[in-house]
């Protein structure tokens, strides 16, 4: 065996890698600190927000770990407005996006983005082989759209892999008002609904090779075609990103067993703070395991401690999932995720944490209602 590729040479390039990685992360950190805390740069909520603290963000935070001064944030503060507090003084002028993220009652939460989407996406294309996802394909884009974040985001993810993108209409609020009112005659009848229009766009000649689909809808999708006596590959596609909470091993073992005839699938964990986490290689070969990493050094996924979520657990213990955005459009330190799930060491393709087991946050699932996507 040359030395190169022997365990020990391997492990100890991984942890050289896991070391720039951290590099680049304390770097970002700074960065990202002094932009939002400077009062050339830094948006209102934050400038007004150092005033209560016992600290000097641009002094005092050198490093990620000196994140954890900063008191968690706080869901509520993004619920409602006046937006502007979050637009940066250093980008104002330039055209602002406002997207949703939750809030499937009441005042959802909402953020301003302004190329932050595009770069995630930018930055997700390169994880993706070109094999399953030919460069200049056709796109179906089958999940949520409206003021959410995804519709745009796969949009351009196809148009910045030359090709164009075919969105379907899914109201997801509407979708979990027909849940709590029992109305499963509806509710069978919308998500119909949403999978005749993916049939129709893809029976229209459009040449779609590619598709995001959430696991509901990509199962609903290929039972439709089977009825219609086709398959998902069968009708064009090669490559499939998929995401969700309900994206188990179980039922991605299932997906490539029973629905998917071929055509290949990669999990994605993804929010409109963070930005999307890609996976690390599943398949027969690891059980069909599930671990996503976050888009270092943009965005970090933590395993707090249930108990103590200033802690982060062992490797493969479970705990809740803590989020840190870090980009000159959005700062969060430290938001705690209504989903948990155990800690992954770094890997190959990802020389830093990851998570696995995703799924809703015990404290809060039985009151968290799961739609048609």
């Amino acid at each position: 065996m040359p030395a190169s590729d022997s365990p020990t040479s391997t492990s100890s390039d991984l942890s050289a890698r896991a070391a720039q990685a951290r590099a680049a992360l304390d770097a970002q950190t700074r960065e990202i600190v002094a932009w939002h805390f400077d009062p050339a740069t830094g948006c209102p909520f934050w400038l007004d927000y150092a005033r209560k603290l016992d600290f000097d963000p641009r002094r005092d935070v050198k490093n990620f770990d000196d994140l954890s001064k900063f008191p968690p944030f706080e869901d509520e503060w993004l619920r409602g407005g006046p937006m502007q507090r979050w637009i940066p003084k250093g980008l104002a002028g330039k055209p602002v996006f406002v997207f949703e993220t939750g809030g499937t009652t009441g005042i959802p939460k909402t953020r301003v983005a302004f190329e932050d989407f595009r770069t995630d996406y930018e930055i997700f294309s390169g994880t993706l082989p070109d094999e399953y996802f030919p460069r200049g394909s056709n796109w179906l884009m089958l999940g949520p759209s409206g003021p959410r974040r995804l519709r745009l985001s796969v949009e351009h993810l196809a148009q910045y892999r030359g090709g164009i993108c075919f969105c379907v209409d899914l109201d997801p609020r509407w979708v979990i008002k027909l849940i709590k009112k029992g109305w499963s005659e509806h509710l069978d009848a919308y998500k119909a609904h949403v999978i005749e229009q993916a049939v129709t766009i893809l029976q229209a000649g459009h040449d779609i090779k590619c598709m995001f689909a959430t696991p509901k809808l990509l199962e609903a999708l290929a039972l439709k075609l089977e009825s219609l006596g086709t398959t998902i590959r069968k009708a064009g596609i090669t490559g499939i990103f998929s995401g969700g909470t309900e994206f188990t091993p179980q039922w991605n073992r299932f997906a490539h067993e029973e629905l998917l005839d071929g055509a290949y699938m990669t999990p994605t964990y993804g929010n409109t703070l963070m930005g999307l986490a890609a996976s690390a290689p599943t398949g027969p070969q690891n059980n069909y395991k599930i671990t996503y990493h976050a888009p270092q050094p943009r965005a970090v996924i933590q395993v707090a401690d249930f108990d103590d979520p200033s802690k982060t657990v062992e490797y493969g213990q479970s705990g809740r999932v803590k989020l840190t955005t870090l980009t000159r459009e959005f700062f969060v330190p430290g938001f705690l995720e209504r989903d948990e799930g155990e800690r992954e060491p770094p890997c190959e393709k990802f020389p830093w944490d990851g998570i696995s087991g995703v799924k809703p946050y015990r404290g809060v699932a039985s009151t968290t209602t799961v739609g048609v996507y």
